[in-house]
C-alpha cells in the first residue's frame, strides 16, 4: 500500500500572484497591436470589424458562461440588462468601424491617439445622461484635447510629413469614434451586473458584430472570404488584440489603484504609434507627434483628478479607454 509523502498537517503554498502592474502592461501592448493587425489585413472596415467579433466569441462565449456559472452559485441573479448591453453594442460596432477606417486614412498610430479622447468624453457624457458632476480639470481639458487632435490629424502646418492617405478625414473619424466608444462605455456601466467582465462583453460583442455587418454592408462592403494572409492577420486581431488584451486588463485594473491603471492604459496609443514607425514604416510628422503627445496629456490629466472613479465596466478594461479600452 502506498502512502503519501505528504505530512498531513501540511498545507499547500499558494501560487505566487503575477504583479498586477505586469499584467496590465501585457494586455496594454496586445491592444496596442490592433491597428497594425487590421493595417496589415488590408481589408474594409466592415470587414476587419465584423471578423474581429465573429472570431473572438468563441472565446468569450465560453468564459462568459463559466463566469454566469459561478455567479450563480452565489446568487439567484445575474443583475446584467441583454438590451442595454446590445445597444452598447451597436456603438461599439460603429466605433470599431469607424477606428478602422481611421487606421487606414490617418496611420495607426495618429488614429489611436485620437480615439483615446473617449478618457475625456465619457465624463462628459455621464454628466448629460446620468447628471454625474465632473470636475472643471476635464472642462479645461476638451479644449487642449481638441488642439492636439487638430495637430495630430495635420489640420495645422500644412502636409508636411503628414502620415496618412486622408488625415483630416481619418482624424475626424476617429473622433466619432471615440465618441461612439464613450457611449458603448456608458451603456455597459448601465446594462452589467455587480462584478461581471465577461458575460456584458460577450453580448455587447454580438451587436457590434451584427452592426458593423450591416455598416460595412453599405459602406465600402464587407468581404466574408477575404483570403490569406488577410485572415490569418484578423484571426491575430480577434485573438491578441479583442480577447488576450480584454481579459489581461479586466484582470489586472481591479488590483490596481485608478491612477496606476490609467496611467498604464495609456501604453496602448504610445505602443500603437511606435509600432506603427517600427512594422509600418509610419513617420508621423513633428507637428503629427506634437499633438499625440497634447492628446495623451489632457488625457492623463482627467484620468489622473478622477477622486472616486465610476464602478468598473464588466469585461471592459479601458478607463476605456481603456481599446480598445483600451484601446481597441
Amino acid at each position: 500500500m502506498t502512502r503519501s509523502l505528504a505530512r498531513p498537517d501540511a498545507h499547500p503554498v499558494p501560487a505566487p500572484r503575477v504583479d498586477a502592474r505586469l499584467v496590465a502592461v501585457a494586455g496594454s501592448l496586445c491592444i496596442a497591436f490592433s491597428p497594425i493587425f487590421i493595417a496589415l489585413a488590408g481589408t474594409s472596415p466592415g470587414t476587419a470589424t465584423f471578423f474581429r467579433c465573429a472570431l473572438a466569441l468563441p472565446l468569450l462565449v465560453p468564459l462568459a458562461v463559466l463566469e454566469r456559472r459561478r455567479r450563480r452559485r452565489r446568487a439567484a441573479s445575474t443583475g446584467n440588462r441583454p438590451f442595454v448591453l446590445l445597444l452598447g453594442g451597436v456603438l461599439l460596432g460603429l466605433d470599431m468601424t469607424l477606428w478602422a477606417e481611421s487606421v487606414r486614412t490617418v496611420g495607426a498610430g495618429v488614429s489611436t491617439v485620437v480615439v483615446n479622447a473617449q478618457v475625456v468624453i465619457l465624463p462628459l457624457l455621464a454628466f448629460l445622461v446620468l447628471g454625474e458632476r465632473v470636475r472643471r480639470t476635464f472642462v479645461l481639458a476638451v479644449p487642449v484635447m481638441l488642439v492636439g487632435v487638430a495637430l495630430a490629424g495635420g489640420l495645422v502646418g500644412g502636409s508636411e510629413a503628414v502620415v496618412g492617405s486622408a488625415p483630416v478625414r481619418g482624424t475626424v473619424t476617429a473622433l466619432v469614434a471615440a465618441v461612439a466608444y464613450a457611449g458603448y462605455l456608458l451603456f455597459v456601466r448601465l446594462g452589467a451586473g455587480p462584478g461581471q467582465r465577461f458575460t456584458p462583453v460577450a453580448i455587447a460583442t454580438v451587436g457590434a458584430g451584427a452592426t458593423s455587418f450591416v455598416v460595412g454592408s453599405f459602406w465600402q462592403g464587407v468581404d466574408l472570404a477575404p483570403g490569406w494572409p488577410a485572415i490569418g492577420w484578423l484571426v491575430a486581431l480577434a485573438v491578441v488584440g479583442q480577447v488576450t488584451g480584454w481579459v489581461l486588463i479586466a484582470s489586472a485594473l481591479p488590483r490596481l489603484p485608478s491612477s496606476t491603471g490609467a496611467s498604464i492604459l495609456l501604453l496602448q496609443p504610445v505602443g500603437a504609434v511606435l509600432l506603427g514607425a517600427v512594422i509600418l514604416g509610419e513617420r508621423p510628422g513633428v507637428l503629427q507627434l506634437l499633438g499625440c503627445a497634447v492628446v495623451l496629456g489632457a488625457v492623463a490629466v482627467a484620468a489622473r483628478v478622477r477622486a472616486a472613479p465610476p464602478p468598473e465596466p464588466a469585461g471592459e478594461p479601458a478607463v476605456e479607454a481603456t481599446g480598445e479600452a483600451g484601446r481597441a
